[in-house]
């Protein structure tokens, strides 16, 4: 068994933090816990978000390994409600995946009966562990605009619109993306944004660190105060992880080993998986 593993244990008393997926899985259910995904939320929105409920989702879609799609119910500093659920996987077809999840959210978010100006609004925050497309940063926020072919000028609501819908624009309206490539992160933290990401990629909160929520993470995600079951629970879910990696490794350097075999050493953390939010604005 791994908790019988004395490098094994080791392993996890040096890590000192558990992993943020696994705490949004096992953890972060707790209403005494939601601190921490709301200061996680509210630094990514630049906004205040309060959560007033978890919501389960299914738990057979998804293999071990992976975070189960949930939610939560919140309100913004605005008074708006925002449900959240997770995850998506990695993979060639990541944008499809992610476009697909949007989509359905808002399908199944919708009454027969109810009217079109009741289309949610989604707003998916996908935290990756791999490198997803090419590009030099590692925040990177995606919207729908309409801007004009000959004026360049970005589309507006008429003034009708805006009083209905309380908007200034189409893209409010529209589902918004979030990918935080957690491994380009330079782990210089300019910001309490970028404190945030130096956790996500490093599972460490240094000294010093103010962004929201980390104060109640360091607290509750230390390895060391975790109840013995769910302790063990935790070396399992790390342990799946390896072995997934170690699947997928072995499948690769079937067909490439010599060509992409440093690429591989070099990658480790990298290759583990993404995983995600959809916050519902109704």
């Amino acid at each position: 068994m791994i908790h019988e593993n004395g490098s094994q244990n080791k392993t996890m008393i040096k890590r000192k933090l558990i992993s943020f997926d696994w705490a949004l899985k096992r953890l972060l259910r707790s209403k005494a816990n939601y601190e921490v995904l709301e200061g996680f939320l509210s630094e990514l929105l630049d906004d205040d978000i309060r959560i007033l409920e978890i919501l389960e989702g299914e738990q057979s879609e998804y293999p071990p390994g992976q975070i189960q799609p949930r939610g939560c119910k919140g309100q913004k500093s605005t008074g708006r409600n925002h449900p959240h659920r997770g995850p998506v996987r990695t993979g060639i077809r990541f944008f499809h995946r992610i476009l697909f999840a949007t989509s359905k959210a808002i399908t199944e978010h919708m009454a027969k009966s109810e009217p079109y100006e009741n289309v949610i609004k989604v707003i998916s925050v996908n935290i990756l562990y791999f490198d997803l497309g090419q590009g030099k940063d590692y925040i990177y926020h995606g919207a729908t605009r309409f801007r004009g072919t000959h004026y360049h000028d970005e589309l507006r609501l008429n003034e009708k619109q805006q009083q209905f819908f309380d908007k200034e624009y189409p893209h409010e309206i529209y589902p918004e993306y979030y990918l935080l490539k957690v491994n380009q992160f330079d782990g210089i933290a300019k910001d309490t944004l970028d404190e945030w990401i130096y956790f996500l990629k490093n599972e460490e909160i240094k000294e010093g660190f103010r962004a929201k929520g980390l104060k109640k993470a360091k607290e509750i995600l230390d390895i060391m105060n975790l109840p013995e079951k769910e302790r063990l629970a935790y070396e399992w879910h790390v342990e799946e992880i390896r072995y997934q990696l170690s699947m997928d490794r072995s499948r690769f350097m079937d067909g490439h080993f010599e060509g992409e075999k440093r690429g591989i050493e070099k990658e480790h953390k990298s290759e583990r998986f993404a995983f995600g939010f959809m916050f519902f604005i109704g």
